[in-house]
């Protein structure tokens, strides 16, 4: 099995919920792992309605509103640092942005992604009804009060809307709706993609998007990664051809977990990993 060299997920201690490491102790740490290439994929939300709750980032120790962009201007030239200090030891070091998809939100969304030279965004459901469904606290209060019907069609409408807003190269952890959900709705939570996903997945293909094979499930006790194998499966039949892989690391210990057997998965389905440089996807190896 080839062993997995790149990590398109990774959460510096600009991202709220990440531990307080910098940029360059994930440089040092994939190192040690024998990484090649690196995106931080600092994450951002911008749905208005929760403002007071996560439209901030940590900028020098403090909460610093998405809005306010002065932070950009630092992520950058901390990225190009490392750049610099990592050349010679062969390590890629490469500026991502994860941002929550809010609807309505897509000029702001566009402002931040087009004004800033990305190597890589990342898109990503992590709010269904403004409520967190991504967050343990949180996601109680939305799968308490629905059944799972309306919970699929939450959920891949607002997918649908993300991809025709054309704004990300790449859509993070489909399935996200299994981290809080399998608890409520058990193994049926599994079949919900089942014929409302492969439409947008033909879009996806139609816009030259990918997916990513998120491991971090495996740090809650879920087997399958996010997405699942069958959807992964999938997402190639409907011609979708770029994958990359990512731990979604909060902390250092959590860097390139998984991210073998998220490579193995791909090397079973004929696919190739993939790298970003300047938006522009490249198969890896």
């Amino acid at each position: 099995m080839e062993l997995a060299k790149t990590d398109y997920h990774v959460h510096p201690d600009y991202s709220p919920d990440a531990s307080p490491y910098k940029i360059k102790d994930y440089c040092y740490k994939a190192l040690e792992l024998g990484l090649r290439e690196i995106c931080f994929t600092t994450h951002i939300e911008v749905d208005p309605v929760r403002k007071e709750l996560d439209n901030y980032v940590i900028f020098k120790g403090k909460e610093v509103s998405v809005f306010d962009q002065a932070w950009l201007d630092h992520y950058f030239l901390e990225i190009a640092d490392v750049q610099r200090e990592f050349k010679s030891s062969g390590l890629q070091v490469k500026a991502g942005i994860e941002v929550g998809y809010s609807q309505g939100m897509e000029k702001f969304i566009e402002k931040i992604t087009d004004g800033y030279p990305f190597d890589f965004v990342l898109g990503a459901i992590h709010c269904l009804e403004h409520i967190a469904i991504s967050s343990k606290n949180e996601s109680p209060y939305y799968y308490k009060n629905r059944s799972i019907e309306q919970i699929a069609n939450d959920y891949f409408t607002v997918l649908e809307d993300a991809v025709k807003s054309g704004l990300f190269d790449c859509m993070a952890h489909l399935d996200i709706y299994v981290r809080y959900g399998l608890q409520f709705f058990g193994d049926e939570i599994y079949t919900i993609h089942q014929g409302r996903i492969e439409p947008i997945f033909q879009e996806m293909a139609r816009r030259g998007m990918g997916i990513e094979i998120n491991t971090s499930s495996r740090r809650r006790g879920i087997e399958e990664f996010h997405p699942s194998k069958e959807i992964v499966a999938l997402a190639a039949e409907t011609g979708i051809k770029v994958f990359t892989i990512g731990s979604d690391a909060h902390n250092l210990s959590e860097l390139g977990g998984y991210l073998d057997e998220a490579m193995q998965i791909l090397q079973e389905l004929n696919l190739k990993n993939h790298v970003f440089n300047r938006r522009r996807a490249v198969p890896y190896g």
